[in-house]
C-alpha cells in the first residue's frame, strides 16, 4: 500500500472508532504515526489516489449517509387520558402525550377551543410532545364536558376524548376514594433516602399514583432509585436537586379520584452547599383568550439557592419587592382587553434568566357575506360565500331550514372552503340558510340568510281518496285530491280506466285533466265493472299510480267502499273497517268475502250497513283475505281490492305427537316427539316442556303433585335426555310445545321405568344360629323396595374360617336362587371352628353390597 492511501483512510476512521460500527465499516487499530521520512512520503504522494482506495472511501461515505437517514411518521399516542370522576372543589389531571417524527406539539381543548380559565392550567412536559390539563378547584357543572387532547405534526392530526365528572361532597357514592394521610413538607440532604407518605381508603382499594410539580411520576423511568412502595408511600434514593418540588399523592378507582394536599420536598448539600444558577422547569406558556377572558401564567424555577420568581410587563414589575414568592409565580390576569407580552423573571445570587409568554386577544369571527346561490336541483342547494374575516378562521357552520313556522334549523359543520352543496332537501321547497365562522374562541355570529327554493320533481305520491259514482246515461264521476307529495306545481291528472284490470296499463283508456280534482267519463258499457287508476303530473314527469278502485256501470248501484282497512286483531278475530263511497247512497247491506290464505275456500258474511265489522272465530297466526261490496235495492256494487291481514299467535291447540320414552340407564331416560300437527300449532313454537314425577306404587298412575320440569327444549330439538333419576323407577311423563303467547296442552302421560343396577344395600337384620358342631343357620330380611335397584333374584351367603382375627383360606358362597328366600342351612363346617358370615342379595345385573360380617363359633365335637 503506498503512503497517500494509508495516511487517508486513517483520517477517514478516526473519528468513529468510538461509536457504532457502520455497515460496511472495517473496525481495527489505527496504524502508528508515520516517520518523518514515510511522512514526507505521504506528502508527496497524497495527490496520487488509487482505484481502491477510491471504493473503500466511496463505500464509507454511503454508509454514513444511510445510517443518518429516516423516515417522517405522523403523530401517535403513547399516553392516552381517562375518563375522571373528581369531587367538587377538588382536584383532576388529565395526562396526554404522543410521538412522531418530526416530535408532535399536543394541546387541550374544549368544544374545539382551547382551554382558558384561571383554575385550568396546562403543563407541558417531553418537549411539548405531552401535556397535562391540570383543573383546580372543581367547579359543576361548568367543568363537566368532554375535552380533547390534540397531536399534530407536519405529517398529521389525531385527537383522543377525555370526559370529567364532578360529584358534590355531600351526594360521592359509599366506596369513593379518601385520603387518610397525605405527604407532609420534607427536608432531605443529598444522596440520603426521601420517604413521602400516602395512605387511602374506599371500595374497592383505591390505586395510589404520584405527581411532582403537578407532572405524573414514572417510578420505572429512574433505573429503580425512585419506588412505590406498597403502601403507597414514594421512596427516592439517593436524593438529587431534580426531586426537589411540590408533590401529591393521588387516590383512584371505579367510583373516582381524589388528591392529597401538596407537600413540598426540599434537597439540600450533605456537606458543602452545592452552587446552582436557576433554571426554570415549568417556563411560561402562550396563550390565546377572548376579550375580557380570564388567564393564569404559570412559572416554576429551580436552583441553588432556590431563586425569586417575578413577572413584568415590558419594564413594569407586576410583582411586588416585598412580595416576591421563591421558586413559583403564578399570574393571574382578568378583564383582559388587549394582547400583551409577560416576562417571568427568575434571580438568585448566581444569576438571573428571563422567559416570555404572549396573551393573545383575539375575539369571535365576524359573520361572513350573504351566501350566493349558484346550483339547485330537486334535492340540493350550492352555495358559496365571502369569508368576512381578516384573520384566519378554524372552520364554517351551515344552518339551513325549511320557511314553515314549525321547522328547526339543521347544521352542518366543519366547513373548510367557502362553498358548498346542501343535500337531502325535499324538491320544491323554499329554504333559508345562513353561514357562521368558527375560530379558536368560538364560533361568530351568523350571516344574513339567503332563500332559495328547490326545483321541481315528479309527484312522490299518487292522488289521495279517489273514489268513482255512476251517473246516469252510463257515465261515471271521479274525485280525487291532491297528492301529499306533489314535488312540484300538479300540471294535472290522468285517469287510467279499463274493463280488463289484466291488461297491461298501456292497453289501459286515458282521460286527460287540467286544473281539477274531479272529471265525468261517458259511453260506458252497461253492466260492466271497470278498475280506475288516477295519476298526477308536473313538469318534470308523472308520479306514482293511485291503487285501484272499482265501479259497476248500473244506476242506483252503490259505489265501491272507499278507505278499506284493517283495525284491531286479536288470535281468533280481525276487525275492518271502510268509510261508504258517497253519503248519500242507499245502502242496504253490506257483503263481506274472506277466504283463508290464498288458496282457501270462500267464505261469505252479509250485514247490516255499518262501517265496522269483527271477523270472528278465525284461527290464530293464519294469514287471511278480505273484500267488501255495498247492496242496494238496485243490485251489489263493486268489491274493493282485497287486504291481507294474519291474526295473532296463540297457545297451541295440541300437544306434540308420538311420544316415546326408553331407559338408557338405571339413572336416566330418553324421551322423544314429534310436534303438534301444523294447523293447531297456532304460531311459530318457541320451545317444548318436559314434566316428570315417580309413580308411585299406592296410588297407580297418580303420585307426587309436584312434577319436576326440565329447562325448556328449543323448538327444533325433539328430544330430551331426563338424568340423575332413581334407579329401576317408574316415572310419569308429559310433553307440551308452546308459542310466545304460553304452553298448549300436555300430551297424555306415558310411563317409563330406569333400568336396574345393583342393589343399593345390603339384607336386613342378619342373624346366625349355630346348629351343631358342623352346621349353621342364617337368617335376613329383604331389602327396603327404595334400595332394591331392580328384581332380586337370590341371595349369596358368604362364610370363611377366622384365626386369630384373620381369615383362613378363600371365602365360600352359597347362592339360594330365590327373590323370597330368608334363610339358608350350611353344613360341612369344622367343629369348634370360628367362622365369619355376611349376606348379599342380587340382581341381574350383578350383587349388592355385603351384610356385616357375623362371627359364630360351631360347637365342639
Amino acid at each position: 500500500m503506498k503512503s497517500g492511501e494509508l495516511s487517508f483512510v486513517k483520517t477517514l476512521r478516526s473519528p468513529v472508532q468510538s461509536g457504532p460500527r457502520l455497515p460496511g465499516q472495517v473496525v481495527g487499530s489505527v496504524p502508528a504515526p508515520p516517520s518523518p521520512a514515510s511522512a514526507k512520503m505521504a506528502t508527496n504522494g497524497a495527490t496520487r489516489l488509487s482505484l481502491p482506495f477510491l471504493l473503500r472511501a466511496t463505500t464509507l461515505l454511503l454508509s454514513l449517509l444511510l445510517s443518518c437517514s429516516h423516515a417522517l411518521s405522523p403523530p401517535a399516542f403513547t399516553k392516552v387520558p381517562v375518563d375522571q370522576t373528581g369531587v367538587s372543589g377538588g382536584v383532576v389531571s388529565f395526562v396526554c402525550q404522543a410521538e412522531g417524527d418530526p416530535k408532535p406539539r399536543v394541546s387541550w381543548s374544549k368544544k374545539g377551543k382551547k382551554v382558558n380559565s384561571q383554575r385550568i392550567e396546562t403543563i407541558e412536559f417531553d418537549e411539548g410532545a405531552g401535556a397535562v390539563l391540570r383543573i383546580q378547584p372543581l367547579r359543576a357543572p361548568r367543568d363537566e364536558n368532554i375535552y380533547e387532547c390534540v397531536a399534530e405534526n407536519s405529517e398529521g392530526e389525531i385527537t383522543v376524548n377525555a370526559r370529567l365528572t364532578i360529584i358534590r361532597e355531600d351526594l360521592l357514592p359509599p366506596g369513593f376514594p379518601n385520603i387518610d394521610m397525605g405527604p407532609q413538607l420534607k427536608v432531605v440532604e443529598r444522596t440520603r433516602t426521601a420517604t413521602m407518605l400516602c395512605a387511602a381508603s374506599g371500595n374497592p382499594d383505591p390505586e395510589i399514583t404520584w405527581y411532582k410539580d403537578f407532572l405524573p411520576i414514572d417510578p420505572s423511568a429512574s433505573n429503580g432509585r425512585i419506588k412505590q412502595l406498597r403502601s403507597g408511600a414514594l421512596q427516592i434514593e439517593n436524593s438529587e436537586e431534580t426531586d426537589q418540588g411540590k408533590y401529591e399523592c393521588v387516590a383512584s378507582n371505579v367510583e373516582g379520584v381524589r388528591y392529597s394536599s401538596p407537600a413540598n420536598l426540599y434537597v439540600r448539600e450533605l456537606r458543602e452547599v452545592r452552587r446552582v444558577p436557576p433554571r426554570f422547569s415549568i417556563p411560561p406558556t402562550s396563550q390565546e383568550i377572548m376579550p375580557g377572558g380570564s388567564v393564569n401564567i404559570t412559572c416554576v424555577a429551580v436552583g441553588s439557592p432556590m431563586p425569586y420568581v417575578k413577572w413584568m410587563l415590558n419594564s413594569e414589575d407586576l410583582t411586588p419587592e416585598d412580595e416576591m414568592p421563591v421558586g413559583r409565580n403564578v399570574l393571574e390576569l382578568s378583564s383582559v382587553r388587549e394582547s400583551a407580552n409577560y416576562t417571568c423573571v427568575a434571580m438568585s445570587s448566581l444569576g438571573i434568566i428571563e422567559a416570555g409568554a404572549q396573551i393573545t386577544v383575539k375575539s369571535f369571527p365576524k359573520p361572513p357575506g350573504t351566501p350566493v346561490v349558484t346550483e339547485t336541483t330537486a334535492t340540493s342547494v350550492t352555495i358559496t360565500w365571502d369569508s368576512g374575516n381578516p384573520d384566519p378562521v378554524s372552520y364554517y357552520i351551515i344552518q339551513y331550514r325549511a320557511k314553515s313556522p314549525d321547522s328547526k334549523y339543521e347544521t352542518v359543520d366543519s366547513i373548510t372552503t367557502t362553498r358548498y352543496s346542501i343535500g337531502g332537501l325535499y324538491p320544491n321547497t323554499e329554504y333559508e340558510v345562513r353561514v357562521s365562522a368558527i375560530n379558536t374562541i368560538g364560533q361568530g355570529p351568523p350571516s344574513e340568510p339567503v332563500e332559495t327554493r328547490t326545483g321541481e320533481q315528479a309527484p312522490a305520491s299518487p292522488p289521495r281518496n279517489v273514489n268513482a259514482q255512476i251517473l246516469p246515461q252510463n257515465t261515471m264521476m271521479v274525485t280525487w285530491e291532491e297528492p301529499e307529495e306533489p314535488n312540484g306545481q300538479i300540471k294535472g291528472y290522468r285517469v287510467y280506466y279499463t274493463m280488463d284490470a289484466s291488461q297491461p296499463i298501456n292497453l289501459w283508456q286515458i282521460h286527460n285533466v287540467q286544473d281539477s280534482v274531479i272529471t265525468t267519463i261517458r259511453s260506458l258499457t252497461p253492466h260492466e265493472t271497470y278498475t280506475i287508476k288516477v295519476l298526477a303530473f308536473t313538469s318534470v314527469g308523472d308520479g306514482p299510480f293511485s291503487p285501484p278502485i272499482q265501479v259497476k256501470v248500473v244506476q242506483g248501484v252503490p259505489g265501491q267502499p272507499s278507505k278499506f282497512q284493517v283495525g284491531a286483531v286479536s288470535d281468533t278475530s280481525i276487525e275492518l273497517t271502510w268509510e261508504p263511497a258517497h253519503d248519500k247512497e242507499a245502502i242496504r247491506r253490506y257483503e263481506l268475502r274472506y277466504r283463508e290464505s290464498s288458496v282457501g275456500n270462500q267464505m261469505k258474511k252479509t250485514f247490516d250497513p255499518t262501517k265496522s265489522y269483527v271477523v270472528e272465530s278465525l284461527r290464530p297466526n293464519t294469514e287471511y283475505y278480505f273484500s267488501l261490496a255495498a247492496i242496494s235495492d238496485k243490485g251489489i256494487g263493486a268489491f274493493t281490492n282485497e287486504i291481507l291481514q294474519k291474526t295473532l299467535q296463540a297457545k297451541p291447540s295440541a300437544p306434540p305427537q308420538e311420544i316415546k320414552c326408553s331407559s338408557t340407564s338405571s339413572t336416566s331416560l330418553l324421551v322423544s316427539w314429534r310436534p303438534p300437527p301444523l294447523r293447531s300449532q297456532n304460531g311459530d313454537l318457541t320451545g317444548y316442556r318436559v314434566l316428570y314425577q315417580v309413580v308411585s306404587p299406592s296410588e297407580g298412575a297418580g303420585g307426587d303433585p309436584k312434577p319436576t320440569e326440565e329447562p325448556m327444549v328449543p323448538p327444533t330439538v325433539e328430544q330430551v335426555l331426563l338424568q340423575r333419576l332413581g334407579k329401576w323407577t317408574q316415572y310419569h311423563i308429559t310433553v307440551s310445545a308452546a308459542t310466545e303467547v304460553g304452553s298448549g296442552p300436555e300430551s297424555e302421560p306415558i310411563i317409563c321405568r330406569t333400568d336396574e343396577d345393583v342393589p343399593g344395600a345390603p339384607p336386613r337384620r342378619v342373624e346366625v344360629e349355630v346348629l351343631n358342631s358342623t352346621a349353621i343357620k342364617v337368617m335376613w330380611r329383604s331389602l327396603t323396595p327404595g334400595k332394591q335397584n331392580g328384581q332380586i333374584r337370590g341371595y349369596q351367603v358368604h362364610y370363611v374360617r377366622v384365626e386369630n382375627g384373620e381369615s383362613r383360606g378363600l371365602p365360600l358362597i352359597k347362592d339360594v336362587m330365590l327373590a323370597d328366600a330368608q334363610e339358608m342351612v350350611i353344613g360341612g363346617l369344622k367343629p369348634d371352628t370360628t367362622y365369619s358370615i355376611t349376606v348379599a342379595a342380587y340382581t341381574t345385573k350383578g350383587d349388592g353390597a355385603r351384610s356385616k360380617p357375623k362371627l359364630v363359633v360351631t360347637k365342639g365335637a
